[in-house]
């Protein structure tokens, strides 16, 4: 592995930005059309038994499970919101071996369940997948806790990837993970800003990021026009990382 390829995507659920249409496969074909070794997924659902009698053309298998297919034969799940009729989380597809997985809880407040998603896959590449909340303080405290989880779990000078949906509408926490963690982030290295990622239909907030160490991003883009501006309500973000040798 010289060049890994990641994609990070919050795919809503399943559903469209206005909730109105289930648009599952065609999420799935959108993501295979990228052929991403590595696929950092949020707002998954694990479960959800009143979906399955009230939507048209809701899948039985876990959202993960559906998205993987043959396409990434390894994956893992971390469960965050959990209700009574299931529960939804995020998820890691890999085409590399997963050798370990962990999901931490870094929920702040019932309303709010949020974690993060730590795997290991080979050859040792660290890999975490991100939600965090929508409020600025609960942001910086499960800031504190990645920032821990990194120092308590994670090799110094590992491989280190971190993506997903990060909610900092500010661009404060950005900050942080620059100057606190010294990592980088794929759009910033490549185009010199965070990428505009939400609303998918007209983007205006930079809430989606790849961030790492040990690589060198070469390749750094969002993922919109059609079909992605009509699927969820966030766009996808790709890049390609370079691994140091």
């Amino acid at each position: 592995m010289s060049v890994l390829r990641v994609l990070s995507y919050n795919v809503h659920k399943g559903f469209c930005s206005a909730n109105r249409q289930f648009l599952l496969k065609q999420i799935r074909e959108s993501i295979r059309s990228v052929d991403a070794e590595v696929v950092f997924l949020q707002e998954v659902v694990g479960e959800n038994s009143q979906h399955a009698s009230q939507i048209d053309g809701w899948i039985d298998e876990s959202q993960f499970e559906f998205l993987a297919d043959t396409v990434w034969p390894h994956f893992s799940y971390g469960k965050n919101a959990v209700y009574d009729h299931g529960h939804h989380g995020n998820a890691i597809l890999s085409k590399y071996p997963i050798i370990a997985s962990e999901n931490i809880d870094i929920s702040l407040y019932p309303r709010s369940q949020r974690g993060l998603l730590l795997s290991v896959i080979e050859p040792g590449i660290y890999v975490i997948c991100v939600h965090m909340g929508l409020l600025g303080w609960e942001r910086h405290q499960q800031f504190k806790r990645l920032m821990a989880v990194i120092e308590d779990k994670i090799p110094a000078g590992a491989p280190l990837i971190i993506a997903g949906d990060f909610n900092d509408w500010s661009g404060s926490l950005h900050l942080r993970f620059k100057h606190s963690l010294k990592l980088r982030e794929a759009s910033v290295q490549v185009n010199g800003k965070l990428a505009k990622t939400f609303p998918a239909k007209r983007p205006v907030l930079r809430l989606d990021r790849i961030y790492f160490r040990g690589f060198n991003a070469v390749t750094a883009k969002r993922l919109n026009g059609e079909p992605w501006r009509s699927l969820s309500d966030h766009c996808a973000l790709y890049a390609e990382l370079k691994l140091h040798i």
